[in-house]
């Protein structure tokens, strides 16, 4: 009997996916848990294995076809069944609609104004013509090259055209408008008598006429003063004169804006943070724990360890916080409509970061597994990650998540809630700090961390205790690893 292979579901939001290549064609033989295909959803790109043994007997997509969750993608049939010829039915998949071309060109700053007003507005002062209705493409991109650095100036003997018109690059437009010089003193050197910004420069760095002294008129007959006036006051002490503001030329060299286009793997980011912050009522708590006694173990332990094998901080944590969340179910659940999901696996979601974004791979049933297979596991998880390798399993059924910024030297930082997970805890930086202890000081080892926490589940008395529970394991790693 013939088997049918539909399109999986990879997450709780997951609505489609891409099927971005057949590693199995038809006519090829396939065991169960073969690689069969590799899809792309909006985190990654996952590789689909078969449920089924048999043989590849139809593909009932293509490759690059976008394809519903749950849809029909191939048929396995036993070796040597014939299979009834059907018609390859799949849902219609139609194209995205064509986005505005403010969108294809990924410019992500929508027009304040239209046509000639939002042109005239990006460059005051420049006259800007509003081509014709009837005007063709390339007249229009004719006219748009052209360099608009001719405007009407007001007539005098020094106009440098016949025509009324000051010939001048914008550039020197510019410097002149902003040293207030007049360009109709200013002699140009360029093609036609066109004025360059050396010109403004020659003529900014010139000195300046010294103003013509009006003639004194001749004294009025006055008559004889009845009693002598008195001396006048002495003149004030005439100030220096400003020396002009420098002239800056404009920035060179530099760079154009890069416009990128949103990978599918961001936009699904951006649009689930988007959903949390927007529906999931977030509350947080900061705890700061003594972290010597967990890294002089780890030390102790990653010294019989080969390098490939050697503890990271971040397995400590995951297995701490894995068996931690047993005293608190309600940490470990999801909000289902009116009900809350109490999920009896502890699955722990560790945020992995990749060059376009990230990702949350996850450790099934932490809590059961010793402190080396976790270890091993992660290494695994990450490798596979990184290298657009993971698989469904990878990545879905996480009950809690972990995001670690430790290795960046952050002092602390709060985390986004991972739908439908009810909490998320935001790992900073091992630091040596001075602390208080007995009356003396000293310098010691300290760890912040903050979890966020969903409102509607839980309440922040218990986060606190969450917080404070979790301080035991890791002030007493022992118990991570007995």
């Amino acid at each position: 009997m013939a088997d049918t292979v539909t399109m999986p579901k990879l997450g709780f939001d997951m609505q489609e996916g891409t099927l971005v290549r057949w590693v199995k064609v038809e006519g090829d033989s396939v065991n169960k848990g073969e690689i069969l295909a590799e899809i792309e959803t909006d985190k990654a790109t996952v590789e689909v294995e078969s449920s089924f043994s048999g043989v590849v007997a139809r593909q009932l997509v293509n490759q690059g076809d976008v394809v519903p969750v749950g849809t029909a993608i191939a048929i396995i049939a036993a070796p040597g069944e014939k299979v009834e010829e059907a018609e390859k039915t799949q849902p219609e998949n139609k194209p995205p609609e064509e986005a505005p071309a403010a969108e294809e060109t990924g410019d992500l700053n929508p027009p304040t104004l239209g046509g000639g007003e939002q042109a005239a507005a990006e460059t005051p002062g420049q006259a800007v013509e509003a081509p014709a209705a009837e005007q063709t493409e390339k007249e229009r991109a004719e006219a748009a090259e052209k360099p608009v650095d001719e405007i009407p100036a007001a007539t005098s003997e020094e106009d440098h055209g016949g025509d009324g018109r000051i010939k001048a690059s914008p550039l020197a437009r510019k410097i002149a408008s902003e040293n207030g010089l007049d360009l109709r003193k200013v002699k140009g050197s360029g093609p036609g008598g066109r004025i360059q910004r050396s010109d403004v420069e020659t003529a900014l760095r010139a000195p300046k006429p010294a103003p013509a002294q009006a003639q004194a008129p001749a004294p009025a007959p006055q008559a004889a003063p009845a009693q002598q006036a008195a001396p006048p006051a002495p003149a004030a002490p005439r100030a220096a004169p400003i020396p002009p503001a420098p002239v800056w030329a404009g920035a060179a060299d530099v760079p154009q804006d890069e416009v990128i286009k949103v990978s599918r793997l961001r936009s699904a980011i951006g649009r689930r943070m988007v959903e949390s912050k927007t529906q999931v009522p977030h509350f947080y708590v900061t705890y700061t724990y003594k972290f010597e006694n967990l890294m002089d173990l780890r030390k102790q332990l990653n010294e019989y360890l080969p390098d490939d094998q050697k503890l990271t901080v971040n397995d400590f944590v995951i297995k701490a916080v894995a068996l931690n969340l047993r005293q608190f179910p309600n940490l470990n659940a999801s909000l289902r409509g009116d009900e809350v999901v109490r999920h009896g696996h502890i699955n722990i979601g560790s945020a992995v970061s990749l060059e376009g974004g990230l990702m949350t791979v996850v450790v099934k049933d932490a809590d059961q597994k010793p402190l080396r297979l976790i270890s091993a596991e992660m290494r695994e998880l990450v490798a596979r990650a990184r290298q657009g390798k993971v698989r469904p399993e990878d990545i879905d059924g996480s009950t809690f998540s972990i995001s670690n910024m430790g290795m960046y030297d952050v002092d602390h930082f709060i985390a986004i809630i991972n739908p439908p997970e009810a909490g998320i805890l935001a790992i900073g930086s091992a630091q040596q700090v001075p602390v208080v202890e007995d009356g003396q000081v000293k310098i010691g080892m300290r760890m912040k961390a903050t979890i966020s926490v969903d409102h509607r589940v839980s309440d922040g008395a218990e986060g606190a205790r969450f917080m404070q529970s979790l301080a035991a394991f890791l002030d007493e790693p022992m118990r991570l690893v007995l």
